[in-house]
């Protein structure tokens, strides 16, 4: 299934005290909080990254999708700047690890991998649409975010009846935020996982 996906993130402090607050906007919980197992594949010079594309495996509890990402053309009217927008791609499999086979097969390396716990939340865009937008709380082992995805003017509603300030959101992918925090702390850790994150630390101790 191919669409566009219009996201924005925005940092949580407190994820308990986020979700507390959702009901009473009208949000369903779609999933409890659940691991989440991502792999990036790539050629070894990175040609997909260079087009500015992602070809993913996520093992999302017992849940394994494919996923491929593009931006859109420039004709696209939302605002690129402000919102995250990607054309998508994606379909659910019954084995990742034969498809995993068959990547690298055709040259597609694991390139990086990222790990963490995904709490899902849906919500009406409006009592006449019964579209559904999403907003997910990914806590990592860097940090937590909540993702908004739907229309634009959701979105900003959204933000505001979270008293959200726009300034702190932003369009980053979690590869992009890893290296910024990988550049802030110094950590030689090459992917975002809980044991590249917390071994160097525990073999500290």
């Amino acid at each position: 299934m191919q669409s566009a996906e219009i996201e924005l993130k925005f940092p949580v402090s407190d994820p308990a005290a986020l979700q507390a607050l959702l009901p009473s906007l009208g949000f369903h919980l779609d999933t409890p909080r659940t691991f989440e197992h991502n792999t990036l594949y790539d050629t070894p010079t990175r040609e997909l990254r260079d087009r500015k594309q992602i070809l993913r495996i996520r093992q999302y509890g017992p849940l394994c999708t494919v996923t491929h990402k593009r931006k859109p053309g420039t004709e696209d009217p939302v605002d690129t700047t402000r919102y995250k927008i990607r054309i998508e791609t994606e379909t659910v499999l019954a084995e990742g690890p034969a498809l995993a086979h068959i990547f690298q097969q055709l040259g597609y390396n694991p390139a990086f991998i990222y790990e963490k716990h995904r709490t899902e939340w849906s919500h009406p865009i409006d009592p006449q649409n019964p579209t559904l937008a999403h907003l997910v709380i990914d806590e990592t082992p860097i940090g937590n975010w909540a993702e908004l995805e739907g229309p634009t003017d959701w979105i900003d509603r959204t933000l505001a009846e979270l008293n959200i300030d726009p300034a702190t959101c932003l369009t980053d992918s979690y590869g992009k935020l890893f290296l910024d925090w990988k550049q802030r702390s110094g950590s030689p850790a090459e992917n975002l996982t809980y044991a590249d994150i917390f071994a160097p630390a525990l073999v500290a101790l």
